[in-house]
């Protein structure tokens, strides 16, 4: 294989990956929401302040420590999440019908407040 080609394969092994990436991100994201929307305990209250980071990580910084506090399948889905994010096609509200909306809306649902009051 020729250099070129084997930069072309990267490439497009990458594209795959990130492609892959974004959507199995969106569709956890969706999960995650919907969670943050009709759900009241404990850990939905951490599912909404990782929402929230992965909507403004300035106003409201994700803690890692999160992911431990969680159950399993919700952790997974906040790590396909990042995984989403990591690649960088979109973010992830983006890809949620009325995401932006309903983000805010899970944000002052919550009660959540950024560190200066965001």
């Amino acid at each position: 294989m020729n250099p070129h080609d084997a930069i072309e394969a990267e490439i497009a092994s990458f594209e795959a990956l990130s492609r892959g990436a974004t959507a199995s991100g969106a569709q956890a994201f969706a999960r995650l929401l919907k969670l943050a929307e009709e759900r009241d305990s404990g850990q939905i209250a951490r599912v909404a302040r990782f929402i929230a980071a992965t909507y403004n990580g300035t106003a409201f910084p994700l803690d890692p420590v999160e992911l431990r506090a969680v159950d399993v399948s919700i952790s997974d889905d906040m790590l396909r999440c990042l995984d989403a994010l990591r690649w960088a096609r979109a973010d992830l509200h983006t890809l949620a019908p009325d995401g932006d909306a309903r983000v805010r809306a899970v944000i002052a649902r919550w009660g959540l407040r950024g560190p200066e009051g965001d």
